[in-house]
């Protein structure tokens, strides 16, 4: 009976020949759920959440419509003395304003010393210090070459008149934005007249007035990287001479990213300026290799951003050594009541363009921009001049990889693993974007820049077993973001007290310096979508 019950069949119901063999209908399965009283508890929730999302959503559609209609009621209407002229892709003013008789005689005067009525002699008056300076083979050059500059706020617009005024015969300028009235306070050209104006216009007009002579290109558009066998062509439309130089005078990191890019793969010239904001000493303003470049955020993060493309160094940069301090301009947050409106991404002219404030001393983006001039005119002329080159640290790269390989043989080992042959996935490259740009130059621990090394952090969850899953390769399963910079003493401290014995990184340090780990892990993932 046992043995049955064990391989028993379940029981059945009984078939009685008046029962429904049909299934369930759906009217009736549903009127015994909405008898639930679970079930019309969420519906209850359900409905309670969408009756209060339209409110809100309705609130604010309201209150859009009645600012639209507010904006709408204070435009005047288009007569004799408001008239609307077609605004650009970029939302800019596409045709100048009226231009004043005085404009209107400067530019009369532009148009025939471009087409060549114009005594030469004059000219050479006016550029007689310059040639004095270079000397007449250097001069030509300069007068032959053809530049272009790639923003024209306050650093790209006094570079611009520099270049103009020192000699440079053609010029063609890229910009989408306008002139505001707040960039007045740092603008080499523009004046009241100009404001809604694009700003290639607008400094083309004023130089104009200056050195009539000069030949112009302007480009009221935004840079993109799809573009830019277009934007960066020989002039007269690829037809003539190809550009000498290419002036990064953007402001936007991601542009000015695919710029630098850009031109490094294509072999073309480009000096690029970091940022001039929240700076107000000039004596702290180098030229350098971009590998070179410290204490200034903008160009930390293009130096990052290009390491993980591939490129390390060999760009010219402009850039501040001034450190920030108690007391000095900083970026300003945006007023609560701009986060309480909606997207703030929408505050941005364009999309993923800065949107908060940042405070700039009028004269320093004037100080960066002569600078970029400076470079450029000499750079053209052959004019001799030094800047700093690429740190070339190789060797202390290489000492480190060589020391990290010592360590995960020394660590399998341990494991008992044998570490014959082994290898470990990590490049020179590697370890010098993991020194130089998560963790500065620094060790972690102590903030000493000398001596260093990498080891990873914590002992992983795989241990330290080696990867032998190919016929005759032997590698470690080291990652990048395991790694963490500290000096060799501490490096090897380090190795007995977390790595051997598997004590975990919060035991052994303070909490200062686990913050500062996971705060330099947390920005090194944050970079990692652009490898």
């Amino acid at each position: 009976m046992g043995s049955r019950g064990r391989h028993s069949r379940p029981a059945t119901r009984p078939f009685h020949p008046d029962q429904e063999s049909t299934p369930e209908s759906m009217s009736s399965w549903f009127e015994r759920q909405l008898s639930s009283h679970q079930v019309q508890l969420a519906a209850t929730a359900l409905v309670s959440g969408v009756t209060v999302a339209g409110l809100i959503y309705g609130g604010q559609a309201i209150r859009r419509k009645v600012a639209v209609e507010q904006l709408k009621a204070s435009i005047p209407p288009i007569d004799d003395e408001h008239q609307a002229q077609r605004l650009t892709d970029f939302g800019a003013a596409s045709p100048l304003p009226s231009a004043s008789r005085e404009d209107e005689r400067v530019a009369t005067l532009a148009r025939r010393a471009q087409q060549g009525d114009y005594d030469e002699e004059l000219v050479n008056e006016q550029l007689t210090r310059t040639a004095s300076f270079l000397t007449p083979p250097r001069f030509v050059k300069l007068r032959s070459s053809f530049v272009i500059v790639i923003g024209l706020g306050g650093v790209g617009s006094h570079c611009t008149s520099a270049l103009a005024r020192s000699g440079v015969s053609h010029i063609r300028l890229i910009d989408f934005d306008q002139v505001t009235l707040s960039s007045l306070n740092r603008h080499a050209v523009a004046t009241l007249a100009d404001v809604g104006t694009p700003k290639v216009q607008c400094v083309r007009k004023r130089l104009e007035a200056v050195v009539p002579w000069v030949q112009w290109e302007c480009l009221n558009e935004v840079w993109r990287d799809a573009h830019g066998e277009r934007l960066l062509a020989g002039w007269d439309h690829g037809r003539g001479r190809k550009p000498d130089y290419v002036v990064d005078a953007i402001d936007n990191i991601d542009s000015k990213v695919e710029l630098l890019k850009y031109c490094h793969e294509h072999d073309i010239k480009v000096v690029s300026s970091m940022g001039a904001g929240c700076k107000s000493d000039p004596t702290r303003i180098f030229v350098g290799d971009i590998s070179t470049s410290i204490e200034d955020p903008l160009s930390r993060t293009t130096r990052r951003k290009l390491k993980l493309l591939g490129i390390g160094e060999g760009i010219p940069v402009i850039y501040s050594t001034e450190k920030p301090g108690p007391g000095k301009a900083e970026l300003l947050p945006l007023p609560e009541e701009e986060f309480l409106k909606g997207s703030v991404n929408e505050l941005s002219v364009l999309p993923d363009f800065r949107a908060r404030i940042l405070p700039v001393l009028g004269t320093m983006p004037a100080v960066f921009g002569y600078t970029v001039a400076n470079f450029v005119a000499l750079e053209i002329t052959g004019y001799p001049h030094e800047y700093g080159v690429g740190k070339r640290r190789e060797k202390m790269y290489d000492s480190i990889l060589s020391g990290l390989q010592g360590l995960e043989e020394r660590l399998a080992r341990n494991a008992g693993q044998d570490p014959l042959g082994l290898k470990i996935p990590v490049t020179r490259e590697d370890v010098s974007y993991i020194v130089e740009e998560v963790y500065r130059g620094k060790s972690v621990i102590s903030g000493l820049p000398t001596r260093l090394a990498l080891t990873r952090w914590r002992v992983p969850k795989y241990g330290f077993k080696v990867d032998q899953r190919w016929n005759g390769q032997k590698h470690s399963n080291l990652q990048l973001d395991e790694l963490v910079c500290m000096t060799k003493e501490e490096a090897k401290m380090h190795e007995e007290e977390v790595l051997k014995s598997g004590k975990p990184p919060e035991v052994v340090y303070d909490v200062d310096v686990v913050q500062l780990v996971e705060r330099r892990h947390e920005e090194e993932r944050h970079y990692r979508r652009y490898r």
